[in-house]
Protein backbone atom coordinates (compact mmCIF):
# COMPACT_ATOMS: atom_id res chain seq x y z
CA UNK A 1 0.00 0.00 0.00
CA UNK A 2 1.11 3.09 -1.21
CA UNK A 3 0.65 6.83 0.64
CA UNK A 4 0.74 9.71 -2.06
CA UNK A 5 1.67 13.03 0.25
CA UNK A 6 1.30 16.35 -2.35
CA UNK A 7 2.60 19.45 -0.59
CA UNK A 8 1.19 21.06 -4.44
CA UNK A 9 -1.43 21.30 -6.38
CA UNK A 10 0.93 20.01 -9.40
CA UNK A 11 1.46 16.61 -7.10
CA UNK A 12 -1.78 16.06 -6.74
CA UNK A 13 -2.33 16.25 -10.21
CA UNK A 14 0.52 14.06 -11.17
CA UNK A 15 -1.06 11.41 -8.57
CA UNK A 16 -4.42 11.34 -10.05
CA UNK A 17 -3.15 11.26 -12.88
CA UNK A 18 -1.14 8.30 -12.54
CA UNK A 19 -3.87 6.65 -10.65
CA UNK A 20 -6.15 6.88 -13.72
CA UNK A 21 -3.73 5.63 -16.67
CA UNK A 22 -3.20 2.57 -14.04
CA UNK A 23 -6.87 2.43 -13.14
CA UNK A 24 -5.71 2.10 -9.48
CA UNK A 25 -8.09 3.18 -6.81
CA UNK A 26 -7.16 6.57 -4.18
CA UNK A 27 -8.50 6.91 -0.84
CA UNK A 28 -8.84 10.82 -0.50
CA UNK A 29 -7.80 11.52 2.73
CA UNK A 30 -6.92 14.90 5.09
CA UNK A 31 -6.98 14.56 8.24
CA UNK A 32 -9.16 11.04 8.65
CA UNK A 33 -11.50 12.57 10.95
CA UNK A 34 -14.48 11.87 8.97
CA UNK A 35 -13.01 8.61 7.54
CA UNK A 36 -15.04 6.36 9.51
CA UNK A 37 -18.72 7.68 7.60
CA UNK A 38 -19.81 5.58 4.48
CA UNK A 39 -18.88 2.06 3.38
CA UNK A 40 -15.36 1.04 4.25
CA UNK A 41 -12.62 1.64 1.61
CA UNK A 42 -10.75 -1.20 0.31
CA UNK A 43 -8.26 0.51 -1.81
CA UNK A 44 -4.32 0.00 -2.57
CA UNK A 45 -3.21 3.51 -2.36
CA UNK A 46 -3.83 6.64 -0.46
CA UNK A 47 -3.89 10.78 -1.53
CA UNK A 48 -3.38 12.08 1.53
CA UNK A 49 -3.34 16.06 1.59
CA UNK A 50 -2.21 16.84 4.79
CA UNK A 51 0.86 18.32 3.58
CA UNK A 52 -1.31 20.52 1.08
CA UNK A 53 -1.42 23.53 4.02
CA UNK A 54 -1.83 27.06 3.94
CA UNK A 55 -3.53 30.21 3.47
CA UNK A 56 -3.57 31.42 -0.15
CA UNK A 57 -5.76 34.80 0.37
CA UNK A 58 -7.21 36.39 3.43
CA UNK A 59 -8.93 39.89 3.46
CA UNK A 60 -10.70 40.37 5.98
CA UNK A 61 -12.61 43.95 4.56
CA UNK A 62 -13.58 41.80 1.81
CA UNK A 63 -14.83 39.60 3.61
CA UNK A 64 -13.25 36.02 1.95
CA UNK A 65 -10.72 33.62 2.03
CA UNK A 66 -8.91 31.35 0.18
CA UNK A 67 -6.99 27.92 1.48
CA UNK A 68 -5.33 24.71 0.49
CA UNK A 69 -7.66 22.12 1.28
CA UNK A 70 -5.56 20.16 3.26
CA UNK A 71 -5.08 23.51 5.98
CA UNK A 72 -6.65 22.41 9.62
CA UNK A 73 -9.80 24.01 10.00
CA UNK A 74 -8.58 25.08 13.66
CA UNK A 75 -6.05 26.90 12.08
CA UNK A 76 -8.81 29.04 10.18
CA UNK A 77 -10.93 29.04 12.57
CA UNK A 78 -7.99 30.75 14.95
CA UNK A 79 -7.27 33.29 12.25
CA UNK A 80 -10.59 34.26 11.47
CA UNK A 81 -11.09 34.84 15.43
CA UNK A 82 -8.43 36.92 15.39
CA UNK A 83 -10.12 39.10 13.48
CA UNK A 84 -13.91 39.01 14.90
CA UNK A 85 -14.77 36.77 12.19
CA UNK A 86 -16.07 33.35 11.58
CA UNK A 87 -17.37 31.05 9.15
CA UNK A 88 -20.92 31.53 9.70
CA UNK A 89 -22.13 28.14 9.06
CA UNK A 90 -19.89 26.67 12.27
CA UNK A 91 -19.03 23.29 10.85
CA UNK A 92 -19.08 20.20 13.09
CA UNK A 93 -16.85 18.60 14.20
CA UNK A 94 -17.29 14.52 13.83
CA UNK A 95 -13.86 13.38 15.76
CA UNK A 96 -15.04 12.97 18.90
CA UNK A 97 -18.01 11.06 18.17
CA UNK A 98 -16.40 9.06 16.18
CA UNK A 99 -13.53 7.71 18.40
CA UNK A 100 -11.11 11.19 17.68
CA UNK A 101 -10.04 14.12 19.64
CA UNK A 102 -10.76 17.43 18.53
CA UNK A 103 -8.09 18.82 16.63
CA UNK A 104 -5.62 22.01 17.71
CA UNK A 105 -8.00 24.54 18.76
CA UNK A 106 -10.51 22.27 19.59
CA UNK A 107 -11.45 21.10 15.87
CA UNK A 108 -10.78 18.21 13.94
CA UNK A 109 -10.73 18.31 10.66
CA UNK A 110 -9.33 20.27 6.64
CA UNK A 111 -10.91 23.14 4.89
CA UNK A 112 -11.22 20.65 1.89
CA UNK A 113 -13.33 18.05 4.05
CA UNK A 114 -15.76 21.09 5.23
CA UNK A 115 -16.96 21.44 1.16
CA UNK A 116 -16.46 17.50 0.39
CA UNK A 117 -18.81 16.70 3.25
CA UNK A 118 -20.85 20.41 3.44
CA UNK A 119 -20.37 20.39 6.88
CA UNK A 120 -22.60 22.80 9.01
CA UNK A 121 -23.99 23.26 12.86
CA UNK A 122 -27.17 24.69 14.57
CA UNK A 123 -27.05 28.16 13.01
CA UNK A 124 -28.11 26.40 9.48
CA UNK A 125 -31.22 27.41 10.20
CA UNK A 126 -30.28 31.18 9.63
CA UNK A 127 -26.87 30.73 7.66
CA UNK A 128 -27.06 27.46 5.77
CA UNK A 129 -24.26 24.58 4.87
CA UNK A 130 -21.01 25.05 3.46
CA UNK A 131 -22.05 24.84 0.09
CA UNK A 132 -24.45 28.48 0.28
CA UNK A 133 -20.71 29.83 1.33
CA UNK A 134 -18.40 28.59 -0.96
CA UNK A 135 -17.02 31.25 -3.68
CA UNK A 136 -14.79 28.69 -5.91
CA UNK A 137 -12.72 25.73 -5.94
CA UNK A 138 -9.66 24.47 -7.62
CA UNK A 139 -9.60 20.77 -7.86
CA UNK A 140 -8.87 17.42 -10.14
CA UNK A 141 -11.03 15.31 -11.46
CA UNK A 142 -10.94 11.16 -11.63
CA UNK A 143 -9.90 12.27 -15.52
CA UNK A 144 -6.59 13.48 -14.00
CA UNK A 145 -7.81 16.85 -15.05
CA UNK A 146 -7.20 19.96 -13.45
CA UNK A 147 -10.22 23.01 -13.34
CA UNK A 148 -11.25 25.64 -11.93
CA UNK A 149 -15.00 27.05 -10.95
CA UNK A 150 -16.19 30.01 -9.22
CA UNK A 151 -13.68 32.87 -7.81
CA UNK A 152 -12.99 35.67 -5.03
CA UNK A 153 -15.69 37.31 -5.40
CA UNK A 154 -19.47 36.27 -5.04
CA UNK A 155 -20.51 37.61 -8.78
CA UNK A 156 -17.74 35.71 -10.58
CA UNK A 157 -19.63 32.52 -11.07
CA UNK A 158 -20.99 31.79 -14.59
CA UNK A 159 -22.29 28.72 -16.51
CA UNK A 160 -22.53 25.84 -14.42
CA UNK A 161 -21.75 26.47 -10.39
CA UNK A 162 -19.42 23.30 -9.79
CA UNK A 163 -18.27 24.52 -6.36
CA UNK A 164 -21.66 24.02 -5.06
CA UNK A 165 -21.76 20.69 -6.65
CA UNK A 166 -18.87 19.18 -5.33
CA UNK A 167 -20.45 20.26 -1.72
CA UNK A 168 -21.24 16.55 0.30
CA UNK A 169 -19.95 14.75 -2.66
CA UNK A 170 -17.34 12.92 -0.08
CA UNK A 171 -14.49 12.66 -2.25
CA UNK A 172 -16.08 10.84 -5.23
CA UNK A 173 -16.22 13.44 -7.83
CA UNK A 174 -12.74 15.43 -7.19
CA UNK A 175 -9.92 15.99 -5.29
CA UNK A 176 -10.02 19.46 -4.24
CA UNK A 177 -6.44 21.71 -4.02
CA UNK A 178 -7.73 25.17 -3.22
CA UNK A 179 -11.03 26.37 -1.78
CA UNK A 180 -12.27 30.45 -1.06
CA UNK A 181 -15.35 31.27 1.14
CA UNK A 182 -16.82 33.92 1.85
CA UNK A 183 -17.09 34.89 6.02
CA UNK A 184 -18.74 36.94 7.94
CA UNK A 185 -18.59 38.83 11.54
CA UNK A 186 -18.81 37.36 14.57
CA UNK A 187 -21.26 38.33 16.79
CA UNK A 188 -20.64 40.92 19.90
CA UNK A 189 -22.95 39.09 22.10
CA UNK A 190 -24.48 35.71 22.47
CA UNK A 191 -27.58 34.36 24.70
CA UNK A 192 -29.35 31.12 24.80
CA UNK A 193 -32.92 31.29 26.77
CA UNK A 194 -33.64 27.75 28.02
CA UNK A 195 -36.83 26.39 28.67
CA UNK A 196 -37.13 23.63 30.91
CA UNK A 197 -38.55 20.43 31.59
CA UNK A 198 -40.87 20.01 27.93
CA UNK A 199 -41.72 17.03 26.52
CA UNK A 200 -40.61 16.76 23.06
CA UNK A 201 -43.62 17.75 21.15
CA UNK A 202 -44.67 20.75 23.51
CA UNK A 203 -40.47 21.64 22.83
CA UNK A 204 -41.55 21.27 19.12
CA UNK A 205 -44.24 23.83 19.28
CA UNK A 206 -41.88 26.46 21.51
CA UNK A 207 -39.54 26.15 19.02
CA UNK A 208 -41.90 26.76 16.42
CA UNK A 209 -43.39 29.74 17.52
CA UNK A 210 -40.08 31.21 18.47
CA UNK A 211 -38.71 31.63 15.27
CA UNK A 212 -41.52 32.73 14.09
CA UNK A 213 -41.57 35.30 15.85
CA UNK A 214 -39.67 39.27 15.55
CA UNK A 215 -37.15 37.64 17.95
CA UNK A 216 -34.40 36.68 14.74
CA UNK A 217 -33.35 33.24 16.78
CA UNK A 218 -30.36 31.76 15.11
CA UNK A 219 -30.72 28.25 16.34
CA UNK A 220 -33.11 26.30 17.88
CA UNK A 221 -32.84 22.73 20.05
CA UNK A 222 -34.23 20.64 22.23
CA UNK A 223 -32.03 18.12 24.67
CA UNK A 224 -34.79 15.69 26.50
CA UNK A 225 -34.77 14.61 29.79
CA UNK A 226 -31.09 12.67 31.27
CA UNK A 227 -29.59 14.05 27.15
CA UNK A 228 -29.13 17.17 28.71
CA UNK A 229 -26.86 16.37 31.00
CA UNK A 230 -24.21 14.83 28.74
CA UNK A 231 -23.55 18.51 27.73
CA UNK A 232 -21.63 21.15 28.64
CA UNK A 233 -20.13 19.09 31.60
CA UNK A 234 -23.56 18.47 33.00
CA UNK A 235 -23.95 22.14 33.71
CA UNK A 236 -27.90 22.04 32.39
CA UNK A 237 -28.55 19.27 34.79
CA UNK A 238 -30.71 16.00 33.82
CA UNK A 239 -34.15 18.16 32.93
CA UNK A 240 -35.14 18.44 29.81
CA UNK A 241 -33.90 21.89 28.19
CA UNK A 242 -35.29 23.61 24.94
CA UNK A 243 -32.40 26.12 23.74
CA UNK A 244 -32.83 29.21 21.60
CA UNK A 245 -30.06 30.95 20.62
CA UNK A 246 -29.95 34.77 20.04
CA UNK A 247 -27.13 36.80 18.42
CA UNK A 248 -26.26 39.78 17.83
CA UNK A 249 -25.56 43.78 19.28
CA UNK A 250 -25.44 44.07 23.15
CA UNK A 251 -28.80 46.20 22.89
CA UNK A 252 -30.80 44.00 20.60
CA UNK A 253 -29.86 40.52 22.04
CA UNK A 254 -30.85 42.15 25.50
CA UNK A 255 -34.56 43.38 23.89
CA UNK A 256 -34.99 40.35 21.70
CA UNK A 257 -34.40 37.84 24.50
CA UNK A 258 -36.99 39.76 26.48
CA UNK A 259 -39.29 39.34 23.69
CA UNK A 260 -38.71 36.06 24.13
CA UNK A 261 -39.69 35.32 27.96
CA UNK A 262 -43.07 37.74 27.21
CA UNK A 263 -43.89 35.10 24.33
CA UNK A 264 -42.72 32.07 25.72
CA UNK A 265 -43.41 32.72 30.01
CA UNK A 266 -46.15 29.88 30.31
CA UNK A 267 -44.02 27.23 28.29
CA UNK A 268 -41.85 26.09 31.18
CA UNK A 269 -39.19 27.46 33.79
CA UNK A 270 -36.91 29.95 31.69
CA UNK A 271 -32.89 30.22 32.71
CA UNK A 272 -30.57 32.97 30.10
CA UNK A 273 -27.74 31.34 29.45
CA UNK A 274 -24.55 33.53 28.03
CA UNK A 275 -21.25 34.18 26.86
CA UNK A 276 -18.26 31.46 26.99
CA UNK A 277 -21.20 28.94 28.67
CA UNK A 278 -23.61 29.37 25.54
CA UNK A 279 -20.52 28.90 23.21
CA UNK A 280 -19.99 25.79 25.07
CA UNK A 281 -23.57 24.23 24.91
CA UNK A 282 -23.77 24.85 21.36
CA UNK A 283 -20.50 23.82 20.16
CA UNK A 284 -21.23 20.37 22.29
CA UNK A 285 -24.98 20.05 20.46
CA UNK A 286 -23.20 21.02 16.89
CA UNK A 287 -20.66 18.49 17.76
CA UNK A 288 -23.43 15.52 19.17
CA UNK A 289 -21.36 15.50 22.29
CA UNK A 290 -23.99 13.74 24.01
CA UNK A 291 -23.49 10.26 22.12
CA UNK A 292 -19.31 11.03 21.86
CA UNK A 293 -18.72 7.65 24.49
CA UNK A 294 -16.43 6.12 22.27
CA UNK A 295 -18.49 3.32 21.71
CA UNK A 296 -19.63 1.71 18.37
CA UNK A 297 -23.11 1.74 18.74
CA UNK A 298 -25.07 3.10 15.97
CA UNK A 299 -26.06 6.91 15.41
CA UNK A 300 -28.05 8.29 12.90
CA UNK A 301 -28.53 11.42 11.35
CA UNK A 302 -32.06 12.19 10.72
CA UNK A 303 -33.27 15.19 8.40
CA UNK A 304 -37.18 15.64 7.85
CA UNK A 305 -39.71 18.82 8.63
CA UNK A 306 -39.64 19.60 12.11
CA UNK A 307 -42.95 19.36 13.03
CA UNK A 308 -42.54 15.43 12.14
CA UNK A 309 -39.47 14.71 13.88
CA UNK A 310 -40.35 14.27 17.33
CA UNK A 311 -43.82 12.20 15.91
CA UNK A 312 -41.30 10.10 14.02
CA UNK A 313 -38.78 9.82 17.21
CA UNK A 314 -41.77 8.41 18.90
CA UNK A 315 -42.94 6.20 16.61
CA UNK A 316 -39.45 4.89 16.67
CA UNK A 317 -39.35 3.96 20.19
CA UNK A 318 -42.04 1.88 20.60
CA UNK A 319 -40.20 -1.04 18.17
CA UNK A 320 -36.29 0.09 19.07
CA UNK A 321 -34.52 1.28 22.23
CA UNK A 322 -33.29 4.18 21.14
CA UNK A 323 -31.86 8.00 22.62
CA UNK A 324 -32.46 10.80 20.51
CA UNK A 325 -32.09 14.90 20.30
CA UNK A 326 -33.30 17.59 18.26
CA UNK A 327 -31.47 20.13 16.20
CA UNK A 328 -32.85 22.86 13.73
CA UNK A 329 -35.60 23.66 15.17
CA UNK A 330 -36.33 19.44 15.53
CA UNK A 331 -35.44 19.25 11.14
CA UNK A 332 -32.33 17.40 12.67
CA UNK A 333 -32.52 14.54 14.93
CA UNK A 334 -29.54 12.46 15.67
CA UNK A 335 -30.48 9.03 16.83
CA UNK A 336 -28.32 6.82 18.86
CA UNK A 337 -29.43 2.77 19.19
CA UNK A 338 -29.21 1.26 22.69
CA UNK A 339 -28.46 -2.09 20.81
CA UNK A 340 -25.37 -2.78 18.48
CA UNK A 341 -28.17 -3.58 15.47
CA UNK A 342 -28.01 -0.47 13.42
CA UNK A 343 -32.29 -0.81 12.85
CA UNK A 344 -31.88 0.75 9.00
CA UNK A 345 -34.68 -1.03 7.72
CA UNK A 346 -36.47 0.20 10.36
CA UNK A 347 -35.83 3.16 10.44
CA UNK A 348 -35.79 3.67 6.83
CA UNK A 349 -39.34 2.89 6.62
CA UNK A 350 -40.22 5.33 9.51
CA UNK A 351 -38.30 7.93 7.42
CA UNK A 352 -40.48 7.14 4.20
CA UNK A 353 -43.41 7.13 6.21
CA UNK A 354 -42.38 10.94 7.53
CA UNK A 355 -40.49 12.06 4.63
CA UNK A 356 -36.73 13.25 5.30
CA UNK A 357 -33.57 11.19 4.36
CA UNK A 358 -31.31 9.40 7.13
CA UNK A 359 -27.56 8.99 7.40
CA UNK A 360 -25.50 5.92 9.16
CA UNK A 361 -22.88 8.43 11.00
CA UNK A 362 -21.31 5.48 13.37
CA UNK A 363 -21.49 1.70 12.83
CA UNK A 364 -19.06 -1.60 13.15
CA UNK A 365 -17.43 -1.79 10.02
CA UNK A 366 -19.20 -4.86 9.51
CA UNK A 367 -22.81 -3.07 9.30
CA UNK A 368 -21.35 0.01 7.24
CA UNK A 369 -20.04 -2.74 5.13
CA UNK A 370 -23.59 -4.26 4.64
CA UNK A 371 -26.23 -1.67 5.13
CA UNK A 372 -27.12 1.13 2.63
CA UNK A 373 -25.44 4.26 4.91
CA UNK A 374 -26.29 7.49 2.98
CA UNK A 375 -29.96 7.51 2.27
CA UNK A 376 -31.04 5.33 -0.97
CA UNK A 377 -32.34 7.63 -3.73
CA UNK A 378 -35.05 7.46 -6.00
CA UNK A 379 -34.12 5.53 -9.51
CA UNK A 380 -34.45 8.99 -11.56
CA UNK A 381 -32.00 10.62 -9.36
CA UNK A 382 -29.65 7.68 -8.75
CA UNK A 383 -29.30 7.80 -12.53
CA UNK A 384 -28.34 11.35 -12.86
CA UNK A 385 -26.05 10.98 -9.80
CA UNK A 386 -24.63 7.92 -11.97
CA UNK A 387 -24.14 9.93 -14.84
CA UNK A 388 -22.54 12.88 -13.13
CA UNK A 389 -20.10 10.06 -11.38
CA UNK A 390 -19.09 8.95 -14.96
CA UNK A 391 -18.15 12.33 -16.16
CA UNK A 392 -16.20 13.29 -13.68
CA UNK A 393 -14.22 9.63 -12.53
CA UNK A 394 -15.19 7.68 -15.69
CA UNK A 395 -12.50 5.09 -14.19
CA UNK A 396 -14.05 5.20 -10.56
CA UNK A 397 -10.78 5.57 -8.68
CA UNK A 398 -11.65 8.48 -6.21
CA UNK A 399 -13.05 6.75 -2.35
CA UNK A 400 -14.75 3.92 -5.04
CA UNK A 401 -17.56 2.37 -2.80
CA UNK A 402 -17.98 5.13 -0.41
CA UNK A 403 -21.20 6.12 -1.34
CA UNK A 404 -22.40 3.31 -3.24
CA UNK A 405 -21.27 -0.02 -3.56
CA UNK A 406 -18.20 -0.28 -5.34
CA UNK A 407 -17.66 -1.57 -9.13
CA UNK A 408 -15.32 -1.77 -11.91
CA UNK A 409 -15.98 1.59 -13.33
CA UNK A 410 -18.82 4.51 -13.27
CA UNK A 411 -21.99 3.63 -15.48
CA UNK A 412 -25.11 5.18 -16.45
CA UNK A 413 -27.18 2.50 -14.75
CA UNK A 414 -29.46 3.49 -11.50
CA UNK A 415 -27.97 2.98 -7.93
CA UNK A 416 -29.90 1.64 -5.09
CA UNK A 417 -28.19 3.98 -2.24
CA UNK A 418 -27.08 7.56 -1.83
CA UNK A 419 -24.33 9.31 -4.26
CA UNK A 420 -22.96 12.84 -4.33
CA UNK A 421 -25.61 15.33 -3.97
Amino acid sequence: MTTFTPSTAAEVLFTVQWAAAEESPLEILGHGSKRGIGRPLQTEHTLDLSKLTGVTLYEPAELVLSAKAGTPLAEIESLLAENGQQLAFEPLDYGPLLGGEPGRGGKAGTIGGVLATNLSGPRRLKAGAARDHILGISAVSGRGEAFKSGGRVVKNVTGYDLSKLMANSWGTLAVFTDVTFKVLPSAETEVTLAIRGLLDDRAAAAMALALASSAEVSSAAHLPERVAARVSGGSLGSDAATLLRVEGFGPSVAYRIATLKDLLGNAGPLEEISGEASHTVWRDVRDCAPFADGSEKPVWRVSMAPAQGHQMVLALRMQAAVDAFYDWQGGLIWLRMQQDDPEAGLLRGLVRQYGGHATLVRAAPSHRASVPVFEPQAPQLAALSARLKAEFDPKNILNPGRMTPAAGSATLSPENEGAAR
